[in-house]
């Protein structure tokens, strides 16, 4: 990767445990480097750690986006690419990825480089903040964010922003975790995601940022279902709806300008 990667932990146990990680003051920071650390391994672990349902899951927020004929489709934290590639596989018209991460776009970049997809060619990516987005008022159609609100410093100038460069009638896709309402499966599935995840991952990864130890921290400490809409609510969307993927594991939501 061409970043260069801290050597010391974006996030501590100390950081984490009792605390809520999206009050530090340097989430930014902490978010980039950690992402930065975790890259070139980023696609492997969602694979091997969804059981191979995060590419589904995608799907699913591209097809409640409901793509039209000419749409242009901004994806903010695009991280290495997936949801933007899936939208470019889906027809939209001009794709955009977007990311904080300089490293997590690097790898965007060489998997659309080595596709022989002439789609997945003409994304465009690049570097920059969900709460400051370098684009005029009402340039996208659709605007999506796929686990990636959780990372931001301010979600709710994050959805202004995206309210902001999106076109009357245009849609926000939010694609993010959650946790199965169902008692039983919600035990196993947090005893899974706290506790066997993290280690996992990080071995995969060879991460010693934390990465997978705040992962599941901030899911737990984010927004619930109705936390997420009613910020839908607040930025000015309505329409709002919200699908669930998996038993609950991750949910689709769809608002309109």
């Amino acid at each position: 990767m061409s970043h260069q990667i801290e050597e010391n932990p974006a996030w501590t146990q100390a950081d984490l445990a009792g605390q809520n990680p999206h009050a530090a003051q340097d989430k930014a920071r902490r978010v980039e480097a950690m992402f930065n650390a975790i890259a070139g391994s980023y696609d492997l672990n969602n694979r091997v750690h969804s059981v191979w349902q995060d590419q589904g899951w995608r799907k699913a927020a591209v097809k409640i986006a409901q793509l039209k004929r000419g749409d242009a489709v901004l994806d903010c934290a695009c991280g290495t690419g997936d949801l933007s590639f899936a939208f470019a596989d889906a027809g939209a018209a001009v794709t955009t990825g977007l990311d904080f991460t300089a490293n997590m776009l690097e790898v965007a970049g060489q998997k659309a480089g080595r596709s022989a997809s002439a789609k997945w060619k003409a994304v465009r990516f690049i570097q920059g903040d969900a709460m400051a987005l370098p684009f005029p008022d009402a340039s996208f159609d659709v605007v999506s964010i796929a686990f990636g609100i959780r990372n931001v410093s301010d979600p709710a100038k994050a959805f202004a922003e995206f309210r902001r460069v999106l076109r009357p009638g245009g849609r926000l896709v939010v694609l993010e975790f959650s946790e199965p309402r169902n008692a039983f499966l919600k035990r196993a599935y947090g005893f899974y995601f706290r506790h066997i995840m993290p280690r996992t991952a990080a071995f995969i990864a060879r991460d010693k940022s934390g990465a997978y130890k705040y992962l599941p921290r901030s899911v737990q400490t984010f927004l619930t279902r109705e936390g997420m809409v009613g910020m839908y609510a607040a930025a000015g969307l309505r329409d709002v709806s919200q699908r669930a993927l998996t038993f609950g594991i991750a949910v689709a939501y769809c608002g309109t300008k």
